[in-house]
């Protein structure tokens, strides 16, 4: 059943004139006639009674004339979300969130939206080390991570570099230090998680100790901080974690668990925003770029335990509007390893 014959279908109703309906959609009367007879031995009953001086609609054409009413406007539709999409105004946006990134990536989106009414945005918690494979399967559009970076699959940009830090239980005799050194830490227990889940925080965590001379004393685990069983590790003695992001720590466990700043050279490492190399839709690539932007020109260290708002919105423009198209470099390589 092709669109134009209910189009036909519905002027002829609206009119009750074949001859005003041809008129209206600027077709000859003759084969306006034709198209509704093809419409209604394809719908299988008679929607018009019609003779020479009379057109009417039968119980059959007033019940499809609804439903065709409702066709048309959802074609309509269809057709102003595709264009929109094409123009980067609407669409959705599906988000990796990698570990400790949330609130980080809330904000974001947060003033994004702000700007772009239209669109939509899904998120989905996936940790750094499964993103690229969930990129690549278009299961989300665009992810914030840790290293390393998929280069050969993956457009990125370097977003700025966090901190690491201690969390322990505050009974803990080194909870009372502003900040620790690695070599206080030689003896506890580190709980250091499967390596698949985030692959730069583990390599990262290992080679601080391998530079400073030490060798920690690894306990193999499940869960981050971050998570509920996690944080009951960390309180109930079995070990530290070595950890990055703003709240590095269950947030129920405020009143057990302290972060205490880890004072090493190389304790930081990168956040990255990732995307696929050949990403068509326009609104990911708007994304990508108002991610980019909102970085721009930042310190390469940032604190996100202290004004995370400031940081984010500095340097955006007043209207908040999208920056141009994000480059695709690949020079991040070095950054990732």
């Amino acid at each position: 059943m092709e669109l134009r014959r209910i189009r036909y279908f519905v002027a002829v109703a609206e009119e009750l004139s074949f001859t005003r309906a041809a008129r209206k959609l600027q077709i000859a009367q003759p084969p306006l006639s034709r198209q509704i007879r093809i419409l209604e031995t394809a719908v299988g009953a008679k929607l018009l009674e019609r003779n020479t001086t009379h057109v009417s609609l039968t119980n059959a054409g007033r019940l499809f004339l609804n439903d065709a009413r409702i066709i048309l406007r959802q074609v309509g539709q269809a057709m102003d979300i595709a264009r929109n999409s094409n123009s980067g105004e609407t669409g959705l946006i599906r988000i990796g969130i990698g570990k400790g990134l949330g609130e980080m990536v809330s904000r974001i989106v947060y003033h994004y939206l702000e700007a772009h009414h239209g669109v939509e945005i899904a998120f989905k918690d996936i940790p750094s080390g499964y993103q690229a494979d969930a990129l690549v399967a278009h299961k989300i559009d665009f992810g914030f991570l840790r290293p390393p970076i998929d280069t050969a699959r993956l457009a990125s940009a370097h977003l700025f570099d966090e901190r690491f830090s201690v969390v322990l239980r505050k009974s803990s005799p080194l909870a009372k230090f502003k900040y620790l050194k690695l070599k206080q830490l030689v003896n506890e227990p580190l709980l250091l998680i499967d390596r698949n889940l985030s692959p730069g925080v583990y390599d990262k965590t290992l080679e601080m100790f391998r530079i400073a001379g030490l060798t920690p004393n690894v306990v193999p685990t499940e869960t981050l901080a971050h998570d509920e069983g996690g944080a009951v590790l960390v309180a109930s003695g079995r070990g530290i974690h070595i950890m990055v992001g703003k709240h590095p720590y269950f947030p129920y466990f405020q009143d057990k668990l302290t972060a205490v700043p880890l004072h090493e050279s190389s304790a930081s490492i990168g956040v990255f925003a990732v995307w696929q190399n050949d990403e068509g839709a326009k609104v990911v690539l708007d994304f990508a770029a108002f991610v980019q932007a909102t970085f721009k020109d930042k310190p390469k260290l940032v604190d996100l335990t202290k004004d995370l708002d400031h940081v984010l919105t500095a340097g955006l423009s007043k209207d908040n509007r999208t920056p141009k198209k994000p480059s695709r470099s690949r020079t991040v390589r070095r950054r990732a390893r």
